[in-house]
């Protein structure tokens, strides 16, 4: 029989498991959208999107209630994930190079 420190310990293992993986899908997502983001800068592309951050909210609220996860937890979490990449986008375009400048 486990006792419940025993078990305790598993749970917890396997928390620190799905933080990591977490942590390195946030970090993989994060690599795109500084791509995307260099993107804009070039071509002189608003670091935000209304209309495709409604759309992701509105994904995710679905993904979050067929998963059974708070709906409004997941729009909060997307909000400040959104809020992050276009706070790296804005810094972007006030520093990317005009793309008709040649480099010198």
């Amino acid at each position: 029989m486990t006792s419940p420190t025993d078990q305790l310990d598993k749970y917890r293992a396997s928390i620190d498991n799905l933080d990591a993986i977490l942590l390195h899908t946030l970090a993989e997502r994060f690599k795109v959208t500084q791509a995307v983001g260099e993107l804009k800068a070039a071509h002189d592309m608003p670091p935000a999107d209304k209309a495709r951050e409604a759309r992701q909210i509105e994904r995710l609220r679905k993904l979050a209630e067929d998963s059974n996860l708070d709906p409004v937890f997941a729009e909060k979490f997307l909000n400040f994930i959104v809020a992050e990449v276009i706070r790296h986008h804005e810094k972007l375009r006030g520093s990317a190079p005009n793309p008709e400048t040649p480099n010198t």
